[in-house]
């Protein structure tokens, strides 16, 4: 039997998001009526931030826009006319699928309701509730314009319902976690251990929020908890660009590379990553992700920020929010140290079959035969 398919476009942008659309052409090999094309907006553009990824992970966009990396306002603005002009001239989608948070979320978003095409959002209904933060204002944006809204964590449910959102709620699960599953063999096999020498038993940092790395105070404070840490254990240190230009730019790059028993690498790729995260004694970071990654593996995890979207991963998962505080910080290591660490356990629905059921719903619901 012949079917007319039916045209799917997701727009990514980001590493973060690559990651949550890595099972998408598989799932959608298993309906004929559907056909799926992904386009990347370059707002990740190097070799190690984006390019390393879909060799890694095997999922090729088809359309590159290459945005130039100008500021927020202006960048978003391109990628409107970009992707505005790819559907004109190139493919015509009867969906439009947006993950996460980011400037190309919201671009696709906002494109995908002039040009009057059904949007679905991936990651609906987080809130951190903190106005400050640009991805709080794409989050909100985004899910008011969607037609249909793919929910992580139960947050995600109260919190739409909350802003009365019209649209179509599902509850189906992590889909950054369904690429943990799919890998985890290539992870485990990962050559990092030997390749840094790293040890046995490790911790795993990272930081790069502005409200981390943006002011030389609270770079010096970080220089110093890395300080203690190491004093008792090896700490691994994937320095993200922005962090590496702010220690560059305050003169305390120095200061971080004298401290013994730390690696410091470069970004890196999502096996090798995602290795460490798996082997850490715990981890510190202030990314949105790793929360989710560390809380999946029952990693000890904790976050330097004053807030959240991922409130699952502290109501149930191994994650805490700490200030950036050394006292503090220095408490809760301790703890782990010694056992008294909650332990956590996974969200309902981070079970790796969370693509499977948002295509599922998409082939059997929104674009139906």
């Amino acid at each position: 039997m012949t079917y007319h398919q039916k045209k799917i476009l997701i727009i990514v942008g980001t590493r973060p998001n690559f990651i949550k659309i890595t099972q998408f052409k598989t799932q959608i090999k298993k309906y004929p009526h559907l056909q799926l094309k992904i386009a990347h907006t370059g707002q990740h553009y190097d070799h190690q931030m984006s390019t390393v990824f879909f060799e890694e992970l095997g999922t090729i966009p088809d359309y590159f826009l290459n945005i130039p990396q100008v500021k927020s306002d202006e960048q978003i603005q391109l990628m409107k006319v970009e992707i505005e002009q790819l559907i004109t001239e190139k493919y015509q989608p009867d969906l439009m699928i947006v993950p996460g948070d980011v400037n190309s979320t919201l671009a696709a978003a906002e494109v995908a309701v002039k040009m009057n095409i059904p949007l679905a959002h991936i990651e609906s209904g987080l809130r951190s509730f903190d106005n400050d933060m640009p991805e709080e204002f794409n989050r909100k944006i985004t899910d008011s314009l969607a037609k249909y809204l793919f929910v992580t964590e139960e947050s995600g449910i109260k919190n739409l319902a909350n802003e009365m959102n019209p649209g179509n709620i599902y509850h189906v699960g992590n889909t950054m976690i369904d690429t943990i599953y799919h890998f985890d063999t290539k992870i485990e096999s990962s050559a990092i251990k030997s390749t840094y020498q790293i040890a046995d038993e490790f911790a795993a940092m990272t930081f790069h929020r502005p409200s981390n790395v943006d002011q030389k105070e609270s770079l010096q404070k970080i220089i110093e908890i890395i300080s203690m840490m190491a004093a008792s254990i090896q700490v691994v240190i994937p320095l993200h660009p922005r962090s590496k230009k702010a220690l560059e730019k305050f003169d305390l790059l120095p200061s971080l590379l004298a401290i013994e028993n730390i690696i410091i690498t470069d970004p890196l790729g999502y096996f090798d990553f995602q290795y460490l995260i798996k082997k850490a004694k715990y981890i510190l970071t202030d990314s949105g992700g790793i929360q989710e990654e560390a809380t999946y593996r029952g990693v000890p995890c904790l976050t330097i920020r004053e807030n959240t979207e991922r409130p699952a991963t502290i109501e149930i998962g191994t994650n805490e929010l700490v200030p950036l505080n050394f006292d503090i910080i220095a408490k809760h290591i301790k703890d782990i140290n010694h056992g008294k660490f909650k332990k956590g356990e996974k969200p309902y629905l981070w079970d790796g079959k969370a693509t499977e059921r948002i295509v599922h719903i998409i082939a059997t619901e929104i674009l139906a035969k």
